[in-house]
């Protein structure tokens, strides 16, 4: 009787062993985990990317499907606008039609959609849901959407850095200029009061500057005699 005792229980320990390993297994089949942002925050007119996740322990195949819902603020109602399988089938009415475009990638786990053109009519609630045979079982994450038009802060801050980047930079240029200019203009009229004289030195380097110019003056006219005598054998 002992004996049968002992062989009853390691029997029934083996079978519980079995069934956790069996159940653990099925768990794994069919794991699916899918992320979402919990918060987004859009401007109007500007298109907002809500971005969705997946993991998958199954290869991706053409019975993969994604669905996007949407559920207005205090509201219980929800609408499909987005839906996926092998092909992209975004909705054709309603307040998002025209206006949902694909920009995921399956094969990478990505179900990102994003909208265009949103208002303030967009804010609200949304849900991605991704179903991989045999992976099907998962959390469905929720994103909440807040559009918002921009503020006089937010453009102010704008024209504040194109300022600094460009406008900047080019008004310290021109000041930089014109004091060289001014400093020079300065020294010309403190020589030519105090009766000032060029040395020698001076005097030749104005004069190898002149010659340079006349010589750079006679090869530019040289220049366009040939190009007029070319022209002239063309015809």
């Amino acid at each position: 009787m002992q004996q049968s005792g002992a062989a009853g229980g390691r029997g029934c320990a083996l079978f519980s062993v079995l069934s956790i390993l069996f159940f653990q297994g099925v768990h794994i089949v069919l794991s699916l985990e899918i992320n979402a942002d919990a918060h987004v925050r859009g401007y109007v007119g500007e298109k907002i990317k809500l971005k969705c996740t997946f993991k998958s322990t199954s290869d991706v195949t053409d019975k993969l499907t994604i669905d996007w819902t949407y559920r207005p603020p205090s509201s219980s109602r929800t609408e499909s606008i987005f839906h996926y399988q092998s092909f992209q089938y975004p909705t054709t009415a309603g307040t998002f039609r025209d206006r949902i475009s694909w920009v995921g990638n399956v094969y990478k786990g990505d179900a990102s959609i994003s909208i265009s053109n949103p208002t303030l009519k967009d804010n609200g609630t949304f849900s991605c849901a991704v179903k991989n045979p045999p992976d099907v079982h998962h959390n469905i994450p929720l994103t909440e959407l807040t559009v918002t038009e921009r503020g006089f802060g937010t453009m102010l801050s704008s024209v504040a850095l194109l300022s600094i980047l460009v406008f900047i930079p080019s008004v310290v240029v021109v000041v930089l200029l014109l004091l060289r200019m001014g400093r020079k203009a300065a020294g010309l009229k403190k020589r030519s009061k105090s009766g000032y004289k060029k040395s020698s030195i001076e005097v030749s380097d104005d004069t190898d500057q002149e010659e340079k110019d006349e010589c750079m003056t006679r090869l530019c006219v040289r220049c366009a005699e040939c190009l007029d005598s070319d022209y002239e054998e063309t015809y």
